[in-house]
């Protein structure tokens, strides 16, 4: 072996040892160009710090192998022995560093696929935030319309509820759980004859007539949760009655407890006086008959009497006790022929005339003739006769006993109450319903509403016995209706603005004479 040249040997150790350090470090310059072109790539950057290890690696060893060569051949291999052991350690760190990378190789890309999936996972997210986003831009894009579009709806909604609210001809009103009333319509508020600010104080146990009508309606929303046609009076601020049907809807909490009401209450006065209204003129008809029927029967016996009470009083002395019970036979019998008139009267068996007249003629005639005895009880009479007041057509005589009958009622009604009165005797016209209206108006005692629709029934009557047959307002009321017209009764009768007084009108519509004879009968219409 010693007589072989080294020299080939040592050059090509020294060449390879220099090629080994090149190529180290042209891999690690390769390896750094892909950790640059993808930082995140896990791969690459295991692949760099590989690099990195093997290049201190070779790089170590090919420096020991040229130096020991170059030592060799200066003739210093001594040196080289004590450098080896240097190099050896450092080439045996670098040998343990690339075992170490190696090594760790497996967990590094268990670690590199976690993340992986980590980051698909993220990625996913980060798609389906994406497509979240879009989905929320393009819902926030299309907000504004659909709002706008949904304010519209509603707002047309609203109109439509308010226009119902407001333009009802019925009662609507809302209601908490304490039955105050929260709000209610322009009807309802004139119905009561209240003003919308005053109507925002009341509750429903202020307009309910009845307190049990308020705790009836107030079950039925609680046990049912709605009210459907129930029928009940309710209190006008003037105190008047209003007569209503009330349909109402109970309003439910989250907890599913009541906390108010609506409901909508139907006017039914009207009604309510039509309705009676016919069953008294039914009433009345059949009275008439009957009234007919007895009036022809006792009418003749009567006068038999009266004839024959007038002879026997010519037969005694006006001082014996015989003479004094003929004549109480006589004014009994006359009597009996003024009630048998007046039925007569009331079944329209006597004829009547039909002429031209001005009424205020015949309330100055009624006036004289009850003049007297009105200023003996101190009751005063004002005349408010309108000027050039149209005529109407009827019978004089039977429309004078009509305005004498209202007086001498009114006359009766302050009678009563020993302080005297006023009586306002007043006519006018309306010139679009071509009527003549005329007023016969006391401050009296006035007539308790309960009787109000009864007054001209025929027999009743508010008079002690022997004041009053109970005829004089049925025959008064048949006589208006024939010629064509109303009559009405207010009571308490209306005062300044929206007020009532004690006292009671009468009301008398009659048709002007341009119009036809044959005019339609209009039904009584009782107020107050």
């Amino acid at each position: 072996m010693n007589g072989l040249p080294m020299l080939p040997t040592i050059i090509v150790d020294i060449i390879g040892s220099a090629a080994n350090i090149l190529f180290s470090f042209l891999s690690l310059w390769y390896a750094f160009r892909l950790t640059r072109l993808k930082p995140d790539n896990f791969l690459w950057g295991y692949l760099f710090y590989v690099t990195l290890a093997i290049t201190a690696f070779a790089i170590s060893r090919a420096v020991g192998h040229i130096a020991k060569e170059f030592l060799s051949i200066a003739g210093r291999a001594d040196l080289w022995q004590l450098l080896a052991p240097y190099s050896g350690g450092f080439n045996t760190l670098c040998m343990i560093s690339v075992s170490a990378v190696m090594i760790f190789y497996h967990k590094g890309v268990q670690a590199y696929e976690a993340i992986e999936q980590e980051a698909a996972k993220l990625k996913q997210s980060k798609v389906r935030l994406t497509q979240a986003a879009n989905e929320l831009k393009a819902l926030n894009l299309s907000l504004e319309d659909k709002v706008e579009e949904r304010t519209a709806e509603l707002s047309k909604s609203e109109k439509k509820f308010r226009h119902l609210f407001t333009a009802s001809k019925d009662m609507v009103f809302f209601s908490d759980s304490k039955h105050a009333i929260l709000d209610m319509n322009a009807s309802g508020s004139e119905m009561l004859g209240y003003s919308r600010h005053e109507t925002s104080l009341l509750a429903l146990r202020d307009i309910f007539r009845h307190e049990g009508e308020v705790t009836m309606y107030a079950k039925m929303l609680e046990l049912d949760g709605y009210i459907l046609d129930l029928e009940a009076e309710f209190k006008k601020k003037d105190g008047s009655t209003l007569y209503v049907l009330i349909s109402a809807t109970a309003l439910y909490d989250e907890q599913g407890h009541v906390v108010g009401s609506e409901g909508i209450a139907k006017d039914l006065t009207r009604l309510k006086s039509m309705m009676e209204q016919l069953i008294s003129s039914e009433k009345m008809a059949s009275v008439g008959q009957m009234a007919a029927g007895i009036a022809h029967e006792i009418n003749t016996p009567l006068g038999i009497i009266l004839g024959y009470s007038q002879l026997m009083l010519e037969d005694f002395n006006k001082d014996s006790e015989i003479y004094q019970n003929l004549e109480v036979i006589e004014r009994q019998t006359q009597a009996s022929r003024k009630i048998v008139a007046d039925l007569l009267k009331y079944s329209r068996q006597s004829g009547s005339a039909r002429e031209s007249l001005d009424l205020n003629e015949i309330f100055n005639d009624a006036v004289a003739v009850t003049e007297h005895n009105l200023n003996l009880n101190h009751i005063k009479v004002v005349l408010e006769l309108a000027r050039d007041l149209p005529p109407i057509i009827g019978d004089p005589e039977k429309l004078r006993q009509v305005v004498v009958n209202l007086i001498n009622n009114a006359h009766h009604a302050m009678e009563k109450k020993g302080e005297g009165g006023q009586l306002l005797l007043r006519t006018r016209w309306d010139m679009e319903s071509a009527k003549v209206i005329a007023e016969v108006q006391d401050n009296g005692h006035g007539i308790p509403e309960h009787i109000n629709a009864r007054i001209f029934d025929p027999f009743f009557t508010t008079k002690p016995v022997g004041k009053g047959t109970g005829l004089g307002l049925s025959v008064s009321y048949g006589i208006i209706q024939e010629h064509g017209g109303t009559i009405a009764i207010e009571s308490p009768v209306p005062g300044p603005g929206n007020t009532r007084i004690q006292g009671t009108l009468f009301r008398l519509v009659l048709p002007m004479a341009m119009e036809p004879a044959a005019l339609k009968k209009e039904s009584i219409v009782s107020i107050g």
